[in-house]
């Protein structure tokens, strides 16, 4: 019997939505009678697996990439350009190490710039070709394609009609062996009875994740509508009550799928995971960029403009005047038909 390919599979650690967005393509894999290997770090590690128990996982260490409380971020990306670049090198050290040892047969790597090699297939996930940045931006572009061209192939997350990600995905030119695979989303709309009024999906990374944490419930715990807030901390397991609040430290997929199904109203960040998620629900939402996170505000003030989601920043955040602002909004039509077609995609995988 032919033994089956195997595909190491490896998530960015800024925040958890590159390591949600891979969960439908893991899957996909698995029906494909692929063999699937994880590499992740911290909360996307603990998310794949308790998702994915059954498949092995190796701890790769991520970016670490620090996000300020107070300084401008596109300031600090500045300062950390070594850490990234010595974390680039370091991971594209340890993935031939990693192909060795593992029998790696294909690699897909979300947003990670250093996992390409000339070994086997590698492809590289993203769906911000064109990064929004208020300084150098024809350098940080050529960055960004420099690694990118360094893959066998790029795909991106998006649909060229339906086109969720704006100007991000659709820049001039496009990297080397570029596809567009659609937009992906770990869950599928339900038609069940409302529990909740007001969802608030806590993501991102620290120390941005608690600010946004203690003004939700400082917002929510007060109120006579029926809350729930899930706090994005797949390491821990807790639930708490404060009223009609209640707080859970974090919800599976198929949970998560289920609890914005039984929602009225979405209160999140707009990262592009996120974005795709409520897309295929046809919810409505309340969108609170990271500060700082120029792909996020960009997103964010694109389906502000769009008249589908309203939009508040971080620091002037006041929920009632949010609330009453969202009326006026449509909210995403769950009618996507965006097709993905796996098997040309992974006949990559597949060459002898």
């Amino acid at each position: 019997m032919k033994p089956k390919k195997r595909i190491l599979v490896a998530p960015l650690d800024w925040g958890i939505g590159h390591a949600t967005r891979c969960i439908p393509i893991i899957k996909t894999l698995i029906s494909s009678d692929f063999e699937v290997i994880l590499a992740a770090d911290s909360r996307p590690l603990h998310l794949l697996s308790d998702e994915f128990p059954q498949l092995e996982m190796i701890r790769l260490e991520g970016y670490n990439i620090k996000y300020p409380k107070y300084l401008p971020m596109s300031i600090s990306m500045i300062f950390q350009i070594p850490k990234l670049l010595w974390n680039i090198k370091k991971e594209n050290t340890a993935i031939k190490e990693i192909i060795k040892e593992f029998r790696i047969d294909g690699i897909i790597s979300d947003n990670r710039f250093g996992l390409y090699s000339e070994q086997v297939p590698c492809v590289f996930i993203t769906h911000q070709l064109e990064i929004k940045t208020p300084y150098f931006t024809e350098s940080i572009c050529s960055f960004n394609y420099k690694y990118i061209n360094k893959y066998t192939a790029c795909w991106v997350m998006d649909d060229q009609k339906i086109n969720l990600a704006g100007n991000l995905s659709k820049p001039t030119t496009l990297p080397n062996n570029t596809h567009y695979i659609g937009i992906l989303s770990r869950f599928e709309k339900q038609e069940i009875m409302k529990k909740y009024d007001f969802l608030a999906i806590v993501s991102g990374p620290e120390p941005q994740r608690t600010i946004l944490e203690n003004g939700l419930v400082k917002s929510l715990q007060n109120r006579t509508e029926k809350s729930l807030i899930v706090l994005g901390k797949p390491e821990i397991n807790t639930i708490n009550q404060i009223g009609n609040l209640t707080i859970k430290s974090h919800l599976n997929a198929k949970d998560l799928n289920t609890a914005i199904s039984q929602s009225e109203l979405i209160i999140c960040r707009s990262g592009y995971s996120t974005i795709m998620d409520l897309a295929k629900l046809g919810k409505k939402a309340i969108f609170i960029p990271t500060p700082g996170q120029t792909e996020q505000e960009y997103l964010a003030d694109n389906f502000k403009d769009l008249g589908i989601c309203y939009t508040q920043k971080q620091s002037q955040f006041n929920f009632k005047i949010a609330l009453e602002k969202s009326k006026n909004y449509t909210g995403f039509n769950a009618k996507i038909n965006s097709k993905t077609d796996w098997t040309s995609l992974f006949a990559l995988f597949k060459r002898e």
